[in-house]
């Protein structure tokens, strides 16, 4: 699939992602990327983050590609059984683990547990070794229930700007070749 073919959707966690980002560097070079705009990005609701996901899906004209990152992660695997048939992947970055008693913000235990069902698109995780947001050992797990493709990104932190990954052009290339392989949805 090409960008053209494909609206891509950015699902920010929380607070966003800034300018230095590489969610929005990566929308501002995509001509068909939009970003799903929460009405509260400091006080995440999930029924309110997943509705505005699911409204989103429902009015892109292409398939959709959803890329999420940490708490975006979490909301997009909440909407999977409201989006229809309109999804065509999802590249997902740095899953926080929102079932641990350990996760700050505390009100992340909201968006947890992560459904486990298996996702009815292909899909990928990336995730950090050191991402203190949540282990590897469980974006393993869960990749797993998915049936998610799991790329181990070394020791990333959390992989935005904070950790160095403003640009991040190692993630645009695995997103390019994962975006070349999907087919839109039958």
């Amino acid at each position: 699939m090409k960008v053209s073919e494909a609206d891509i959707l950015f699902i920010p966690g929380y607070s966003n992602s800034g300018p230095d980002h590489w969610q929005t560097r990566w929308q501002s070079r995509l001509s068909t990327a939009r970003r799903v705009e929460q009405a509260d990005w400091a006080k995440p609701v999930r029924e309110d983050w997943v509705k505005r996901v699911v409204a989103d899906v429902a009015a892109a004209t292409k398939p959709v590609v959803l890329v999420a990152h940490s708490l975006g992660v979490a909301t997009a695997i909440h909407a999977v059984p409201h989006l229809g048939d309109k999804v065509a992947g999802a590249f997902l970055v740095a899953p926080p683990d929102v079932a641990s008693p350990d996760i700050r913000p505390r009100h992340f235990m909201t968006f947890g547990p992560y459904p486990r069902d298996p996702l009815p698109f292909p899909s990928l995780v990336v995730a950090s070794r050191n991402d203190p947001f949540g282990t590897y050992e469980h974006a393993d797990d869960i990749a797993a229930a998915w049936g998610s493709l799991l790329l181990d990104a070394g020791e990333s932190g959390h992989i935005n700007a904070e950790s160095g990954h403003g640009p991040w052009p190692e993630g645009t290339m695995v997103f390019a070749q994962f975006l070349s392989r999907l087919k839109a949805p039958a």
